[in-house]
Order: C-alpha cells, then sequence, then structure tokens
C-alpha cells in the first residue's frame, strides 16, 4: 500500500504542480518518447542480469503493492507454531517430530499455521533444521554457523534485484536523454516549416528528458529501496527462526527459546511478552 500511495503523491504534486502553472497535460502525452526510454530500460535489465533476477523483479511488484507478509500476525503465529514443536520435542522426544517436518501439509501442528504453509520458503527453512536436529545429531554451535551461511549467502542472493533495479535508476536519465537527443533530430529535419510545428517537435524532445528523470527519481529508485526494506524485513525473519531454533538445541525450555526469537523481532511488529504468551497458550 505504501508503494501505491507514494506513486500517487508523486504523480499528484508533478503533474498537478504542472496543470496549476496552466501546463497542458496532452503535450505530455508522447508515447514514442515512453517506448524509447522504457524499452532501453528493460533492454539494458535484460543485458545486465540473468533471467532468475530479472524474473524476481517482476514476482516482487505484487508483493510490494500489497505489502511485506511479515507482520505482527505472521510473527505470532511462527512463535505459536515453534512452541508447539518444540514442546513437543521436549515431551515426546526428536522423532517425535519427524513426521511433522517430512510433510508438514498433512501435520496437525502444521495445519494450524496457514500463513506458515503459504510462505514455501519459510517452510523449507523450518523444515529443513528441524530434520537437522533430528538425524544431525548437530550441537547447538554447528547448527548456529550452518544457518549464519545459509543466511548471508540467501540475503546475497534476494538483494540482487534491488541492486538490479537501482542500476535502471541510474540509466533512465540517460535513456530520457536518449529519446531528447532524437526528437531533436526529428525538429532539425523540420526547420523551415511551420512555427509550430517546431515547437511541437522541441516540446516533444523535451518531454524525453522529463520523463527519464521522473522515473528515475520518482519511481524506479524508490522502487528499488523497496525491495532493499522487503529483504531486510525477510533477512530478519529468519533470523528470529534461527535464534529460537538455537535456543531450543541449546536445551532452553519451549517457552524461553520461543522468548530468544521474540527478542530478534523488529520493534514495529514485535509482539508483547504477554501477548505472546497468551498465543502460546490458546494451542
Amino acid at each position: 500500500m505504501a508503494l501505491i500511495l507514494g506513486g500517487i503523491v508523486v504523480l499528484l504534486s508533478v503533474f498537478g504542480g504542472y496543470v496549476l502553472s496552466h501546463g497542458n497535460l496532452l503535450a505530455l502525452w508522447q508515447p514514442y518518447e515512453i517506448l524509447i526510454i522504457c524499452g532501453g530500460a528493460l533492454g539494458s535489465l535484460i543485458i545486465s542480469n540473468p533471467f532468475h533476477v530479472v524474473g524476481r523483479i517482476f514476482v516482487l511488484i505484487p508483493k510490494l503493492l500489497v505489502g511485506s507478509p511479515f507482520s505482527k500476525t505472521m510473527y505470532m503465529e511462527t512463535m505459536g507454531l515453534m512452541f508447539e514443536l518444540f514442546n513437543k520435542i521436549r515431551r515426546e522426544g526428536l522423532i517425535a517430530i519427524e513426521g511433522d517436518v517430512d510433510e508438514p501439509e498433512e501435520s496437525t501442528i502444521f495445519k494450524k499455521y496457514p500463513l506458515i504453509l503459504r510462505e514455501a520458503n519459510v517452510l523449507i527453512f523450518i523444515c529443513d533444521y528441524l530434520r537437522l536436529m533430528v538425524v544431525g545429531d548437530m550441537t547447538a554451535y554447528e547448527l548456529d554457523n550452518l544457518m549464519d551461511v545459509e543466511l548471508e549467502g540467501q540475503y546475497e542472493e534476494l538483494i540482487k534485484p534491488a541492486h538490479a533495479v537501482a542500476k535502471v535508476a541510474d540509466s533512465l536519465p540517460g535513456f530520457g536523454i536518449v529519446a531528447a537527443v532524437l526528437g531533436i533530430v526529428i525538429t532539425m529535419a523540420s526547420l523551415g516549416g511551420p512555427p509550430n510545428e517546431l515547437g511541437a517537435h522541441v516540446a516533444a524532445a523535451l518531454v524525453g528528458t522529463f520523463l527519464g528523470i521522473l522515473m528515475a527519481y520518482g519511481f524506479v529508485g524508490p522502487f528499488a529501496h523497496a525491495i532493499e526494506h522487503y529483504v531486510e524485513h525477510e533477512t530478519q525473519f529468519y533470523k528470529c527462526l534461527k535464534t529460537s531454533i538455537v535456543a531450543a538445541v541449546n536445551g532452553m525450555p519451549p517457552q524461553i527459546a520461543v522468548e530468544f526469537g521474540r527478542k530478534t523481532i523488529p520493534m514495529n511488529v514485535r509482539p508483547s511478552f504477554l501477548a505472546l504468551e497468551q498465543r502460546i497458550r490458546m494451542n
């Protein structure tokens, strides 16, 4: 929602100010300039990045429009799930959760937490490390190091779309100049014609520069920053899971292990101790 609201503010401010200063909106509608700028930017994106990175960018667009899934509700569900799994381990032993982590979609515990089941990567992360607890006989130190390696690699992979979009934002003013130069070429070919025709060609050329700068600093650059924030939220979510799992492997009681995880949750979505305790008691 923030992405949509910000875009509306940018459009209203720029075009509203233009109209209020007696500008003609139709003069800004230059589809060929838009084709040159957007097509050039898209081509440069494809040239400079692997297809999976380009695909990830387009996957992120609807996610950013909706907002981050790592909300307070998501964290509450996660803490509730981890508590149930840790509690089952404490009462029945590690082998008791083998069926849950092998087939989480069929697990009576996992079925209570539909938000987790919808996030495939989160589900894989949880099940992989709980499975290592069952069959790996790993120490907390070894598991902690392994998680750090995975999270570091995961962050480097997830942040690539943000870097790619940022480079496109840097290139957009240049493509705006390309569109403007081509517009001037057309203008030069029309020298000797009616003054109003020459004026229209020059205006179209200037619109190319305007659109390149507006798209770079009003939309594409901020979109790159929005991806960075999304990745940071996702990475922090995995760190919360990591902290809880490592605490459990260290022999902490289920509620304390979950409390370790709660402490790593960002302040704006962190549930209180009492709220989490009430959520756990519902299980």
